[in-house]
């Protein structure tokens, strides 16, 4: 059922419908910069090492690390593979999803370093998954955290702990 196409127009695969040209040079090219500069200041909130940082984007090397950051920070154009890319857009996801479930960012800090009891972390502080090296503990942590956004895992926040749910008879159609 997959219909082949040209960059620019759609590819259907089952159900999924993609953009065949969303890997393209010119898209990541247009990603990098913004990308990274957000990615760093992710990192500084969470007070990741440079070791970390490197970790986390799937360790270039220190010298090329280097040259990313100085070209984001200058506002100088660079094309980052789909891995790195996919790597950012996946901190950029778990970010989202703390800010969400904590409100201030000490309290998303706290989340991070402190040990967590849920099988998928197994004692260990969410950032020491994070920080793995792996793409794959990325996503982990990013599907944890947006099944607890939907209330599967953690325990209600503060303003959730009072929440009475709703009852079939408290549901009126009129």
């Amino acid at each position: 059922m997959a219909k082949a196409s040209q960059a620019g127009k759609i590819v259907e695969a089952g159900q999924q419908m993609l953009m065949a040209d969303r890997f393209a040079p010119a898209n990541r090219r247009r990603l990098s910069a913004p990308g990274f500069r957000t990615f760093l200041a992710i990192a500084d909130l969470w007070g990741l090492t440079e070791e970390q940082r490197r970790l986390v984007l799937g360790y270039p090397s220190r010298s090329t690390y280097h040259a990313w950051a100085k070209k984001a920070r200058e506002h100088e154009d660079f094309t980052l593979d789909v891995d790195t890319l996919t790597r950012i857009s996946t901190v950029l996801g778990i970010h989202k999803a703390l800010g969400l479930l904590y409100g201030a960012p000490r309290e998303m800090v706290a989340w991070l370093r402190g040990p967590n009891t849920a099988l998928v972390f197994g004692g260990r502080a969410p950032i020491d998954v994070i920080t793995s090296g792996t793409l794959d503990a990325l996503l982990t942590v990013r599907r944890f955290l947006d099944a607890a956004r939907g209330g599967i895992y953690m325990q209600p926040n503060e303003v959730d702990e009072a929440f009475t749910p709703y009852s079939d008879s408290d549901i009126v159609f009129r």
